[in-house]
């Protein structure tokens, strides 16, 4: 069973104008909000029962947002356990623009040390062999929290947070991915090829990773064990909304390693996986057809690794 962490939910909240944003005017939408229970965590959680991996999602809620978030997710088809916390969940914002998109990601409620004890106490209560922690951590938490959940149990621990964070971590992590603006953050380099993403992600490798999986966007992704480096190309299809890509493609990778495939068949199912998400509008997990076939059109090839 795959459980996944989410220090920090959000309602995340779609809409669309069919003009540019202007400042001091009325911006009309021209279509109803959209509204998802989301965190990464949560929408990891979405995207492995969409494919029909054992998950149960875990986090910290509050306010009448947490209450939304659960009423949300009482219909999914995995199980949910959460904590209590006093201050509102966050809301985060996505504006579909004729010029792009607009992001305005609120930072979330403050959450204590006793909260993460309630709930790790869940975790190991349902110890579970594999946990996937993701999304920003909320005001009162640190790296040393996300460390602690790691080491506290034999489950083996996945994580999808911030570059910075990702090199200020000190356990031990079976897979972390980051996009491509966070691998940069954590070596301290612009990434400008599939190989400069390869050498980068090799560093990561080095402090404490068995696998780093790193989204491109439109440029694909890359696998990265100490063995091997793999590059897969993005799916072709029509991008309505890139919210729940890095998600997806990480769940993706997740079942199918859970499931026993190989890397070159976990990376092809898990773009293939956000293909379809970013096909569709907002952060609910699109219906796909066999999780086996999933991505089976998709290119991936070895990159050579630098002998220097």
């Amino acid at each position: 069973m795959i459980l996944t962490i989410t220090l920090n939910p959000a309602v995340d909240h779609t809409l669309a104008i069919d003009t540019e944003p202007h400042v001091d005017a009325v911006n009309r939408a021209s279509r109803g909000g959209q509204f998802d229970a989301g965190g990464k965590g949560i929408n990891v959680s979405q995207y492995l029962a969409a494919v029909g991996a054992d998950t149960v999602a875990t986090g910290v809620l509050g306010g009448f947002t947490g209450t939304f978030i659960r009423t949300e997710l009482a219909d999914e088809p995995f199980e949910t356990v959460f904590v209590d916390v006093a201050e509102p969940t966050r809301m985060n914002t996505t504006v579909l623009a004729t010029d792009g998109e607009y992001k305005f990601n609120e930072r979330g409620p403050s959450v204590s040390e006793a909260a993460v004890d309630e709930l790790l106490s869940w975790v190991e209560a349902l110890s579970p062999e594999h946990v996937a922690i993701a999304g920003s951590l909320p005001p009162g938490l640190g790296p040393e929290t996300i460390d602690r959940i790691a080491g506290a149990g034999p489950w083996k621990t996945n994580v999808d947070v911030g570059g910075n964070m990702l090199v200020k971590l000190s356990e031990q992590y079976e897979t972390c991915k980051p996009n491509r603006e966070e691998l940069e953050a954590a070596v301290g380099r612009s990434i400008e090829s599939v190989e400069d993403a390869v050498e980068a992600a090799r560093e990561l490798l080095e402090t404490g990773y068995e696998r780093v999986v790193t989204s491109l966007g439109a440029d694909g992704a890359v696998l990265v064990t100490a063995e091997t480096a793999l590059y897969g190309e993005a799916a072709e299809t029509d991008v309505v909304d890139t919210v729940g890509a890095g998600d997806s493609l990480f769940a993706g990778v997740l079942a199918a390693l859970d499931r026993g495939a190989d890397e070159a068949t976990a990376l092809r199912r898990g773009i293939g996986l956000a293909g379809a998400v970013v096909s569709q509008s907002g952060t609910t997990a699109p219906t796909v057809g066999s999780a086996d076939s999933l991505g089976a059109d998709i290119s991936v090839r070895s990159v050579p690794l630098s002998t220097e």
